[in-house]
Parts: structure tokens; C-alpha cells; sequence
């Protein structure tokens, strides 16, 4: 069992919020305040990224049980759930294996289905970064230049440069692991969820389209689907008011 580091927002009904590949708890902090105002929010760091420990293990049952086993140690018994991206992957089959446990699903710019992977240069930029060599956050964006041109990347990457009690800086999540898991993580997700669900695509996002609509019905048999407009992936950072006030309506209702 993996104790998965988390922060707590709030008191109320409890609510957990999963984050994306190669992200953190701290992304949907702002998120996590306002939602904080009607629930308990836990936002918590999955395994191999931000704080939690590293596991050579790592697919979407595992990640599931990962969150099995923190629901049953705080004693929540049932939970709403909110996961962006990988992290909706890991509610998908969380609310598919342990039902008991879900009072809604609400899953942001994912489908359950497979996908291509598109995070080559990531690795790359991970794996090329001389981490003894880097004396401040802001040589490591220099160095990252070539390979991640887009500044928004970069610094989304760049939250994950940590320094160690020595003032060395390491990367947060276990690159080597999620590398080698890396087709576990683009995989599709198997099995059915008849509970209340709730889908949000970016308008601008390409995650889901009409072929990921048809598996959403058919795996998910009670699911809405809602569009937040000039937004894309990142819906929760974008459009964070758009975003709030379609989510808090599902979850109160």
C-alpha cells in the first residue's frame, strides 16, 4: 500500500481530485479553495508524481487501488471524484472496480479510450536536463528551449525542478517509471459504471471526439457531456469560472 501524499481544502461531504500525467496536487489548488466552500476537497498526488513515493508499478487498477486504499484509510466511505486526464483515466476505473465507494464521477478532457501517445519531447526534455549542472529555474527554462518551444509547457514541465536540503534540484516524479508505463497510461479502460457521471470537453480540446463519445455511452451509462467554450485542455486553468460553475451544480445536486 502506497500512502499518496494530499492536501485538504474544506468541510463537507468528501471530494477527491485527481490530477493529469506529469502533474500535481498543487495545479488544481485554486479549484480546490472554491469547491472547498461546499466540500472536504482532497487533492491528492498520484503515485510517481509530485510528493507521493515512486513504484516500478503503475497502470490504471493499480492507480485505482491507490485511491481504494486512501478511501478506506481516512474512512470516507463514499466519495465524489474529480479526475483531468490521466487522473479521469484513474476515476473511470476507480468507479468502475469500486463502486460502493463513488457517489458521483466527474471526468475532465478524457475518454475511456486508447490514445497515441504525444509526450515524446517531454521525456526527452526530462531525461536531457543536466539536473547537477542547473543553478536556477530559470537556466533550466533556457535549457529546455530547444526541445519545448512552448513557454506554457515548459513551465508546466518546470513545476515539477524541486531542490533537495543540499540545494541540488531533482525532478519530483519518477521519470524512468512512468516512461516504462508509459503505454499502461495510454491504454483504454475496460469495463462499465452506471452512477451519475459527468463529462467536460474543451471546446478547442481534440481528447474526446465523436468515436470517444460512442464509448462514453457505452461505458458509461448515465453520463452527460458538457462543453466549455475557448477552452482547452486544461479547462480548470483556462476557464476556471466557466469551469467551477459547471461543476458545482453536478456535485450539489
Amino acid at each position: 500500500m502506497i500512502k499518496l501524499n494530499y492536501k485538504t481544502y474544506g468541510e463537507g461531504e468528501p471530494l477527491i481530485i485527481l490530477h493529469g500525467l506529469f502533474g500535481m496536487l498543487d495545479n488544481w489548488s485554486t479549484i480546490a479553495r472554491r469547491l472547498g466552500e461546499f466540500f472536504q476537497v482532497f487533492t491528492i498526488d498520484l503515485r510517481n508524481h509530485g510528493k507521493s513515493p515512486h513504484h516500478p508499478a503503475m497502470d490504471y487498477s493499480i492507480m485505482a487501488a491507490d485511491i481504494a486504499d486512501f478511501v478506506e484509510s481516512h474512512q470516507l466511505k463514499t466519495i465524489h471524484v474529480v479526475g483531468h486526464s490521466m487522473g479521469g483515466k484513474v476515476a473511470m476505473q476507480f468507479a468502475i472496480n469500486y463502486p460502493h465507494h463513488l457517489n458521483k464521477l466527474l471526468v475532465v478532457d478524457i475518454a475511456p479510450n486508447a490514445y497515441k501517445g504525444n509526450h515524446a519531447a517531454i521525456f526527452k526534455a526530462f531525461k536531457s536536463l543536466d539536473l547537477p549542472t542547473i543553478n536556477s529555474r530559470k537556466q533550466a527554462d533556457e535549457a529546455l528551449k530547444n526541445i519545448l518551444p512552448d513557454f506554457s509547457v515548459r513551465q508546466f514541465i518546470l513545476k515539477n525542478l524541486a531542490r533537495n536540503k543540499d540545494g541540488q534540484y531533482f525532478w519530483r516524479p519518477a521519470v524512468d517509471f512512468i516512461h516504462n508505463n508509459y503505454t499502461n497510461i495510454l491504454s483504454a479502460i475496460e469495463g462499465s459504471y452506471d452512477g451519475h457521471t459527468l463529462f467536460i470537453k474543451g471546446e478547442q480540446s481534440n481528447y474526446i471526439q465523436s468515436d470517444a463519445d460512442l464509448s462514453i455511452q457505452k461505458q458509461f451509462h448515465f453520463a452527460q457531456l458538457e462543453v466549455i467554450k475557448d477552452a482547452g485542455h486544461w479547462i480548470h486553468a483556462e476557464q476556471p469560472v466557466a469551469f467551477f460553475e459547471t461543476v458545482k451544480p453536478f456535485l450539489l445536486e
